[in-house]
């Protein structure tokens, strides 16, 4: 290594967490961090970053190479702030995820990308063409926190618990206040917590079908991007 070595790093500021990502010059992951900002952001992107940078120098040190130069790029819902406030450029995150898709997963028809607060689906397939969902969270990770809150657990015992299920309930996702006033009542009349967590995943599911497709047919080769795509995909399948 050389000290004209260029590492890529990309910082994804996004409406619940920081993600830091740094790729060596043929692409590979060096180093990845995930965490959430609590709307300290920040805080939080010091935090990763310089576990990020320490992370780079120590494998330089151990390897007696030498400190590469780094190509830094913002993105993300909160990203253009952050990238006024560090003096990077700003990638809006649209056209990174489709960089992204291009690249790396080129046969790719469709897209569901699900964030803390915003849900967008991208068809590839005759040209792009893209969808996001309005104002309201419904259906996103923040829904899903939401939820999971009213079962006493977190994002990922949710999905455990939806693991065990053995029937569905209808929950509407469009708005977490009536998710509640669907999920409440089944709490209180005694449903099983692993029917519940799948039901809420279900609505999730029938949210981005209805919401974000609007009708139009998701069919070939589907990727999933996003946080909560991790867990409900695991729990549900689209159809």
């Amino acid at each position: 290594m050389t000290n004209n070595t260029v590492f890529r790093v990309g910082i994804d500021v996004g409406s619940t967490t920081v993600k830091v990502v740094i790729l060596d010059p043929a692409g590979s992951v060096l180093y990845s961090q995930y965490e959430r900002h609590r709307a300290d952001i920040r805080s939080t992107i010091i935090s990763v970053v310089e576990q990020a940078l320490d992370s780079i120098e120590q494998t330089c040190r151990s390897s007696g190479a030498a400190l590469p130069l780094l190509s830094v790029k913002v993105t993300g819902s909160g990203g253009l702030s952050v990238s006024h406030w560090l003096s990077v450029p700003f990638v809006q995150e649209v056209v990174a995820s489709t960089t992204a898709v291009r690249r790396l997963i080129p046969r790719t028809d469709v897209v569901i990308e699900l964030g803390g607060e915003d849900a967008k689906i991208t068809y590839f397939s005759d040209g792009v063409e893209q969808r996001m969902n309005g104002t309201c969270a419904g259906g996103t990770g923040a829904f899903i926190d939401q939820m999971a809150a009213l079962l006493d657990t977190d994002a990922a015992g949710l999905n455990e618990l939806a693991k065990g299920s053995t029937m569905l309930y209808p929950i509407a996702a469009r708005c977490g206040v009536f998710a509640k006033t669907d999920v409440q009542p089944l709490i209180n009349e005694g449903a099983r917590r692993e029917d519940i967590a799948a039901s809420i995943y279900q609505a999730v599911v029938s949210q981005t079908i209805s919401g974000l497709a609007c009708g139009k047919p998701i069919r070939g080769n589907v990727a999933f991007l996003g946080g909560p795509s991790i867990s409900w995909t695991s729990s549900a399948a689209v159809s």
